[in-house]
């Protein structure tokens, strides 16, 4: 082996021969940190693999572990794989050690063998979380160690069907010089746990760390080598927990499962739209009932706005929780220019309840009516709910999956759907009795309907 000193950035990963202040590639300032880079000599020859013809391969069907937490099923798109590396990110306290001393409790009630493994906490620690949660013996296996040669020796000791490392940033290979955390040691430490993994056939999951930016710490081939990218999200001001796929080898991407956060641990809410439109208020302007899909999944959401007058008319505030700031300030033209609504002079402020984020442009309806809802003082009638893409022009565009929508919202008692027209004719098909679709091609049409 041969090692040469180099500086590499803490942030995006670039290699720099000597420190300096600033990296040149992300431009975060005092992030190069110098490591050891070792290099394989040409003493060290590794074995080829042979070409295979197509026809030659077996099939691999991927059996799972079905885990009795079924959203968190759903998320992985039918289980957990075996084999497979799961990556799940997410801020400190989130809850992500909670749900996966759930997930290994629950394979130990099946008399699974599961080795968890904590480099941030004691045996004892861990045991009075275990205690909380109903944790009751069973095939688990706890262990608090960094050293990754140890880790894999008691593994292989062992051999589990499924492994947990809490946290990969803690974790450490002997084999490099550089400390815990460093871009190296964690795409070294992912890659030993992965090839045990894919050799033993292992369910192995990885805890990371997320930057103050909300991305996962570490170097991004950290996302490409793993196969599962789970993000765990939620305010500590709140209750509930939104756990999201952002890479999936073996299901969809951006499915979405919510979870409630109990003295008995994280409780799955298997109704999400109930859950956030429980403490709705009834008959108030500038509330609106969207119908979003998150995933494969639909889900009501109620998006408030509220439109006060100002005492700085040169300099009106434009806020929104949860939705694209760029994309309101667009909608907000298009109100101004094709109704003749104006708010020059007002404040406008947007919310999504309940901390969700909607990033798809079929909540833009919802938007429109909530604005104009509250600048005429106007509920929108009890039991209606809307969904439609608008555009520059103030047409009102089809959306994908509408009929999932449309009974979600029917399931919880909406018998008025407001929709654009192009989605009404497929719809006319389905067996929707007792819901009432009224279908807009403009916003000026969908105004005049409610108003």
């Amino acid at each position: 082996m041969k090692s040469k000193s180099v500086f590499i950035c803490q942030s995006c990963g670039t290699h720099s021969p000597k420190w300096l202040g600033r990296c040149p590639g992300c431009g975060e300032w005092n992030t190069l940190v110098e490591e050891v880079e070792e290099t394989v000599g040409a003493e060290y020859s590794f074995p080829s693999s042979e070409p295979v013809l197509y026809q030659d391969i077996k099939e691999f069907k991927n059996p799972r572990i079905k885990v009795k937490i079924e959203e968190f099923n759903k998320v992985l798109g039918g289980g957990i794989v075996i084999g497979s590396l799961v990556l799940i990110g997410g801020e400190p306290g989130i809850g992500k050690s909670t749900l996966l001393l759930q997930i290994s409790r629950d394979f130990a009630i099946d008399q699974e063998k599961v080795l968890y493994v904590s480099g941030e906490e004691s045996l004892e620690q861990i045991k009075l979380r275990g205690e909380r949660l109903g944790v009751r013996g069973g095939q688990l296996f706890l262990l608090a160690e960094t050293n990754l040669e140890r880790i894999l020796a008691q593994a292989e000791k062992i051999m589990p069907q499924v492994l947990v490392l809490d946290s990969i940033q803690t974790v450490f290979s002997s084999k490099l010089s550089s400390s815990p955390g460093t871009i190296s040691q964690v795409r070294e430490v992912a890659n030993q746990v992965f090839r045990f993994a894919k050799r033993n056939q292992v369910s192995s999951f990885l805890i990371g760390h997320i930057t103050k930016e909300g991305s996962l710490a570490g170097p991004k081939s950290l996302e490409h080598m793993v196969d599962v990218v789970l993000l765990f999200e939620g305010e500590r001001d709140r209750s509930h927990r939104v756990l999201r796929a952002l890479k999936n080898r073996f299901g969809p991407v951006s499915e979405l499962a919510i979870f409630e956060m109990a003295a008995s641990g994280l409780q799955a809410i298997s109704n999400p739209s109930a859950f956030f439109l429980k403490e709705r208020p009834a008959n108030e302007p500038g509330s609106v009932v969207v119908s979003t899909i998150k995933g494969s999944r639909p889900l009501l959401i109620e998006i408030q706005s509220l439109v006060s007058s100002t005492l700085f008319a040169s300099n009106p505030r434009r806020m929104t929780v949860g939705l694209d700031h760029f994309r309101t300030a667009m909608l907000l033209a298009v109100i101004e220019k094709k109704l003749g609504y104006g708010f020059g002079g007002d404040d406008i402020y947007l919310n999504v309840a309940g901390g969700l984020e909607i990033e798809e442009p079929a909540a833009d309806l919802g938007i429109v009516l909530g604005v104009v809802s509250c600048l005429k003082n106007r509920p929108v009638p009890a039991g209606m709910a809307a969904f439609g893409e608008v555009g520059l022009s103030g047409e009102v565009r089809s959306v994908g999956q509408a009929l999932a929508r449309v009974k979600e919202a029917a399931s919880l008692g909406f018998g008025t759907i407001v929709l654009p027209q192009g989605n009404v004719g497929p719809l006319e098909k389905e067996d929707l009795a007792g819901t009432k679709l009224v279908g807009v091609q403009h916003i000026r049409q969908a105004i005049d309907l409610i108003f």
